[in-house]
């Protein structure tokens, strides 16, 4: 049902006529499973696990109505987490990949970040193209470890205006 949910999403973005809606574009090596990361409401945190300070071994997120995501990957130890602040988004991801996600970087609207992992490999930067916009789901690829990723960023429902 919810791979049925992400679709119509999917289409609905490639269909709008606006910029509320856009999907960076996908980074990493690919292969095994495919995942999302949806859940109702805004993102209101991030949870990013590593190996030894090297690769990410692990992530999810937290949402306003639904609460934690599953895990995509695996869980080790103590995460690396940020919670965010009743107006704080995340307007950007970067980081570094080779096969699998090597490091990433959240960048909130208030100047906030979470970097995990060790910047080795080839460079990554997504942001949305709409200025109100922020992240709404992640999808991409694990085998075991995240394998690729894809960010997909909306302007809320309540932002809407016409220009």
């Amino acid at each position: 049902m919810r791979f049925i949910a992400v679709f119509a999403l999917l289409t609905a973005c490639a269909l709008a006529d606006d910029s509320h809606y856009s999907i960076s574009k996908s980074v990493g090596g690919g292969g095994g499973s495919s995942y999302s990361m949806v859940g109702d409401g805004s993102i209101t945190g991030v949870r990013v696990w590593e190996v030894s300070s090297n690769y990410i071994y692990g992530f999810q997120l937290q949402y306003e109505f639904s609460g934690w995501t599953p895990v995509v990957g695996y869980v080790s130890g103590v995460p690396n987490e940020m919670i965010l602040y009743d107006d704080e988004k995340i307007i950007q991801i970067s980081g570094k990949y080779t096969h699998y996600i090597q490091s990433i970087i959240f960048v909130t609207n208030k100047g906030r970040s979470l970097q995990v992992g060790q910047p080795s490999g080839h460079s990554f930067n997504m942001y949305p193209t709409h200025q109100d916009a922020e992240l709404r789901f992640l999808s991409g690829w694990v085998s075991g470890l995240p394998t690729a990723l894809q960010a997909h960023w909306a302007v809320p429902d309540s932002d809407f205006t016409d220009h």
